[in-house]
């Protein structure tokens, strides 16, 4: 019953949206990939707000009823029929209300999620996009559990290309072959980003960026484009994610014809939002990099490289959660991730069942048994780092969604009393689950 009230909503939902999209015709812009998709919508986002009106997909509403959440501005009405009743009077009046009444955005930036077969058809084949970003795939993605195969699970977020318009923009990743490889299903005008030689927006020479007194403090890079090379800082953040959403944003810049230097103005200190390679201050002066908001092998290995490059006076450590959705891929990839560990960390925290194999990759690697902690959850965790970390320590957070490692986090974090800023999931739904 439960279900079939879902699909029934989410079937309103949608024609709602497509009545929305035919009376105001908004710019559209749909994101998807298996890395990097929010991160790369707020660096958007951040560029075109300011500039235009414009409306993004808030947390990660990129499911069938998360589009048009974002599409209609309702927010989720969870288990809550009054609300979503609500939602759907909102949706109509919308459509038949003066339009002058409701300022509606001139852009909208679309997160499009795939974690299923058929998840692309059902979300977002109804869309005419007027540019698609396409971010990366990565060798054993997030969600291949769903996929008998891992070219399935390409083909699945391919198809976002096709809702693109005849004068629609596609941007791809060329660092990875089979998003590059997507370049020859569209006659679409097409911009590559990448370190990759050949590139159209080609960033190179990315590094740590340090304050006066030698804390890092962000990222630092360089952008070739049109002929010309420019630089590029972005504050608060580490990773290369932030890099390639930065240059998939100037990618797109570059087909729109926007101003580039305006553009790098805009990502400077743009607002990152948490739980992405977020820079946190920690308890006895320690730091913390939290990138709590989910995990994947891809994500997992260039936090931790990351994590090896950043020069601090104390211990590096990275708390690790499990990665979900891996299936067959699972114990291998969670062994890959313990070896990489090995190279770039001092000590190694493991929380959950599936995180075992990281400690164990870790041993296989060299890594020493006395230097790695093993938990079952994100409790056990938050209070061992509470009573484990040093001054100057540099502290890496990461795991699934589900491990809720955001706890880990708020355990070992300065301003405690931001948290509801700072730190992901802390809406009372998620703060409600066990």
């Amino acid at each position: 019953m439960k279900n079939t009230l879902k699909k029934i909503i989410a079937y309103i939902l949608k024609i709602e949206s497509q009545l929305v999209l035919f009376k105001y015709k908004p710019k559209i812009i749909a994101i998807t990939g298996s890395v990097g998709k929010t991160s790369t919508k707020d660096a958007v986002y951040a560029v075109i707000s300011k500039i235009s009106h414009v409306r993004k997909s808030e947390k990660s509403y990129n499911s069938e009823i998360g589009l048009p959440l974002t599409i209609l501005g309702i927010p989720n009405g969870w288990n809550n029929p009054l609300v979503w009743l609500q939602n759907i009077f909102q949706g109509l009046w919308l459509f038949i209300g003066p339009a002058k009444l409701h300022k509606y955005p001139k852009w909208l930036i679309l997160e499009v999620g795939v974690g299923k077969p058929g998840d692309m058809s059902r979300t977002a084949s109804w869309l005419a996009a007027d540019a698609v970003i396409i971010t990366a795939i990565g060798e054993t993605p997030a969600h291949i559990e769903f996929f008998n195969l891992r070219k399935n699970l390409i083909e699945e977020k391919s198809s976002l290309v096709k809702t693109l318009k005849k004068d629609g923009l596609l941007i791809l990743n060329a660092d990875d072959p089979d998003v590059l490889e997507m370049k020859t299903k569209t006659k679409n005008l097409t911009i590559t980003y990448g370190f990759k030689e050949g590139s159209d927006v080609l960033g190179s020479s990315d590094n740590i960026l340090y304050d006066d007194t030698g804390i890092p403090a962000g990222i630092i890079f360089r952008v070739d484009e049109g002929g010309k090379s420019l630089p590029v800082v972005i504050e608060g953040v580490f990773g290369r994610n932030h890099v390639y959403a930065s240059l998939a944003t100037l990618a797109l810049c570059s087909g729109l014809k926007f101003n580039m230097l305006n553009a790098i103005d805009a990502l400077k200190n743009y607002e990152v939002p948490p739980g992405r390679m977020r820079l946190l201050k920690g308890i006895k002066d320690s730091l913390i990099i939290d990138d709590t908001y989910n995990s994947s092998p891809v994500a997992s290995k260039s936090a931790l490289e990351t994590l090896g490059q950043v020069k601090t006076s104390g211990r590096k450590i990275a708390i690790l959660g499990d990665m979900l959705e891996l299936g067959r891929h699972t114990i291998d990839t969670h062994k890959d991730i313990g070896k990489i560990g090995k190279s770039n960390v001092e000590i190694l925290v493991v929380v959950g069942p599936r995180a075992k194999s990281i400690k164990e990759g870790a041993l296989e690697a060299g890594m020493s048994k006395k230097n790695i902690f093993e938990f079952s959850n994100s409790y056990e965790a938050g209070e061992f780092a509470k009573n484990f970390v040093e001054k100057g320590d540099l502290v890496l957070v990461k795991g699934s969604q589900s491990m809720r490692m955001e706890r880990v986090s708020e355990a070992i974090m300065q301003e405690k009393e931001n948290k509801n800023k700072l730190l992901v999931r802390q809406d009372d739904e998620w703060l409600n689950k066990k």
